[in-house]
């Protein structure tokens, strides 16, 4: 065998793994009635529509169409609608990564409903594709489609293809003759042929219509283009993208998470409200839940912003504005978070209006571990009666910091909000409509599904 022919042999490809129609189907896991018919999921605030099965989009059911726009057809067809479940939808998509880990170790999920693997140099890909395929539906109840490829870019195509074959597979992986799959595979160039080049990953609208006005249109063409052309029009990230659908890999699996920049939380209220408490209700409730997504990052805010909003599409007076409040030393403490968000508002609330919106976001993420301390403490400057002071206040803020980390194990063991500080709220009317919203059927235990017995 030649030194050329082994080289590819030991090529690992990558796979892409897309579960199809993601949010409708982990609706489907759990509820049979579901399946065969149209389904449609709702964003936040049940707004419009995020996600659709097959049968919705037959009904020619848009993405993004608000839902207040359908509501004759859903009626009329018989359409299943759904509020975004978003804790659902996390759980099922780590259980459909930890099912990919028995195939591979080097996994990357690029989104919650993709993950991209490399996969052992083996004659049979596309018979191991299928395995993926069958035991992620055995295991999880979620359907995926695979791509094969031996770059991230050929995957992507390749997986477009996969959502319509009978098999949810498209090998496009080049083998040589001695590796030929038992099972039908596609022609790579005949694949990127009927392959649109705005469908390419990486190929944004501006990109695509230039080189639509440059008589490309398809990946093949765009495989076959010039490098210093595509260069100089779309720099190095553009040619990177053609190299890859040469065949050569430019881009490595991304398997650890890149640290945030900073994180926020905000929401649509259910109804607009101008009531003074409801909106520190929601305020605190959102400093709490960022709260906890940097503690579980192991991070410390430098920076609090807290900010409000009319409804812009309204005819209603419009007003916006933020507070920004300094940190110092930052902290991941909920406590501290909280009286600072609702120390915001109060520099920005204005009772002449009714709010639609508000959120709080966090940013200057730094490492706990790696929080820069005063050098000089008041401890080592104050006399003895002021020195006990500072110790007693040091030691409250860092039982506040302890009793974060106990309410998050809490909250983890028994369900989020089962341990909450009262000014987030108890019946909080202010929150998001979900009214069509399922039960968290695998991330809370009154809401496991049940078997009725039969006596």
């Amino acid at each position: 065998m030649s030194s050329a022919n082994s080289a590819k042999r030991a090529h690992k490809p990558f796979a892409l793994v897309d579960c199809d129609n993601f949010y409708v189907s982990c609706e489907r896991v759990f509820a049979p009635k579901l399946r065969n018919r149209p389904v449609v999921v709702l964003s936040n605030n049940d707004g419009c529509i995020i996600s659709r099965s097959a049968e919705a989009k037959a009904l020619d059911i848009k993405m993004g169409a608000p839902l207040h726009h359908i509501t004759a057809l859903i009626k009329s067809a018989n359409v299943a609608v759904c509020s975004s479940n978003y804790a659902l939808y996390g759980d099922m998509s780590e259980r459909v990564k930890q099912t990919l880990k028995q195939f591979s170790p080097e996994i990357e999920m690029y989104s919650i409903d993709e993950a991209f693997l490399r996969l052992p140099a083996n004659p049979e890909l596309t018979l191991c594709a299928s395995d993926i395929h069958q035991r992620v539906l055995r295991w999880t109840g979620i359907p995926v489609s695979i791509g094969i490829g031996e770059t991230k870019t050929l995957a992507k195509v390749a997986s477009r293809i996969a959502k319509t074959s009978p098999s949810r597979v498209c090998n496009a992986f080049e083998q040589t003759s001695l590796e030929q799959t038992s099972l039908e595979r596609i022609d790579r160039d005949k694949l990127l042929a009927e392959t649109p080049v705005t469908k390419i990953w990486g190929i944004g609208k501006r990109h695509g219509t230039w080189l639509k006005a440059q008589g490309i249109t398809t990946a093949l063409q765009l495989r076959d283009i010039n490098d210093e052309q595509i260069r100089r029009r779309a720099g190095v990230l553009g040619l990177r993208t053609v190299w890859e659908l040469r065949g050569r890999s430019c881009l490595p699996l991304t398997m650890t998470i890149p640290t945030r920049k900073g994180v926020t939380c905000s929401r649509s209220f259910g109804r607009r409200t101008r009531n003074r408490e409801q909106l520190r209700e929601a305020l605190a409730t959102y400093a709490a839940r960022v709260g906890e997504k940097i503690r579980r990052d192991g991070s410390a805010a430098g920076a609090l912003t807290v900010f409000l909003m009319t409804n812009r599409f309204s005819n209603e007076p419009q007003y916006s504005k933020s507070a920004l409040l300094t940190i110092n030393p930052p902290s991941d403490d909920e406590k501290t978070l909280i009286q600072l968000a609702l120390a915001g508002f109060e520099r920005i609330y204005n009772a002449n209006y009714r709010y639609q919106k508000a959120g709080v976001t966090l940013t200057d993420l730094t490492p706990i571990n790696e929080v820069q301390t005063d050098l000089f403490p008041p401890s080592q400057t104050s006399r003895a009666p002021e020195k006990r002071e500072t110790n007693t206040t040091q030691n409250a803020a860092e039982h506040s910091k302890s009793l974060s980390h106990i309410l998050d194990s809490l909250n983890t063991t028994h369900g989020a909000g089962t341990i909450r500080y009262a000014a987030t709220g108890i019946d909080k009317p202010w929150r998001m409509r979900s009214n069509y919203r399922s039960p968290c059927y695998t991330t809370h235990w009154s809401d496991l599904p049940l078997i009725p017995t039969l006596y």
